[in-house]
C-alpha cells in the first residue's frame, strides 16, 4: 500500500501541481512526504490525490492539491514563522513540514485566540474574510484565503502593513464555502 500512495503523491505533483506554475520545491517535496489520504475520513482516502476538494467534516472541506499548493507559495512561508491554519489540517501539515510553528484551529467559532501570526491559511472559502482573522496578522503578517460569492471564487492574499491590511487576488478556484461562512445577502428592489 506505501508504494501506492507513493505513487499517487507523485503523481499529484507531478501533474496537479508543478504544472500550474507552483516552484517552490520546499512545497512540492513537503506534498511528496505527506500522506494526504490521512485526513480524508473513511471511505474517502480515495479521494486524497484526485484533483478535488475531498469533505473531511461537516461543512469542511480540504483544498484541491493545486489550489493549496498555489496559495502556501503566494504566502511565501519561512523557516521558523508563527502560522494559524484555520480549517486547513493538510496545509497545516505543509507548513509544519517546511518547519513553521503551527498553531491549528477548526472549532465552531474559528475565531483566533490571540494575534501576531506572521502567516494565516484557511482552506475553506469563505464569502468574506473574517475581520478577526484579519486581526490576527502581525505587522508584516500574510493570510491566504479564498472569498467566494457566486460561481467562481478568488484566491487573495492579505498583508498587514504599517498603514493598515492590503490584498491582492492570486488566482480563481471554486471550494465549496465553509458551513457559517456563506454571505448573507439582504433584500434588495
Amino acid at each position: 500500500m506505501a508504494a501506492n500512495s507513493n505513487a499517487a503523491r507523485l503523481n499529484m505533483v507531478d501533474s496537479q501541481v508543478r504544472t500550474n506554475d507552483v516552484t517552490d520545491v520546499r512545497i512540492q517535496d513537503a506534498m511528496l512526504t505527506i500522506d494526504r489520504a490521512a485526513f480524508a475520513p473513511e471511505g474517502k482516502a480515495f479521494l486524497a490525490y484526485a484533483d478535488a476538494e475531498v469533505p473531511y467534516g461537516a461543512g469542511r472541506w480540504l483544498l484541491k492539491p493545486r489550489d493549496v499548493a498555489k496559495l502556501l507559495q503566494a504566502l511565501n512561508p519561512r523557516d521558523g514563522e508563527r502560522a494559524l491554519a484555520i480549517a486547513a489540517p493538510y496545509a497545516a501539515a505543509v507548513l509544519e513540514a517546511l518547519g513553521l510553528n503551527v498553531t491549528r484551529l477548526d472549532d465552531a467559532q474559528l475565531k483566533p485566540a490571540d494575534g501576531g501570526y506572521a502567516l494565516i491559511v484557511s482552506e475553506g472559502a469563505v464569502g468574506r474574510t473574517p475581520e478577526t482573522w484579519l486581526a490576527a496578522l502581525a505587522p508584516g503578517g500574510r493570510m491566504g484565503v479564498i472569498e467566494r460569492d457566486g460561481p467562481v471564487g478568488k484566491a487573495l492574499v492579505y498583508v498587514r502593513a504599517e498603514d493598515g491590511v492590503g490584498q491582492r487576488q492570486v488566482f480563481d478556484a471554486t471550494p465549496p464555502v465553509m458551513a457559517g461562512f456563506e454571505t448573507q445577502h439582504g433584500f434588495a428592489f
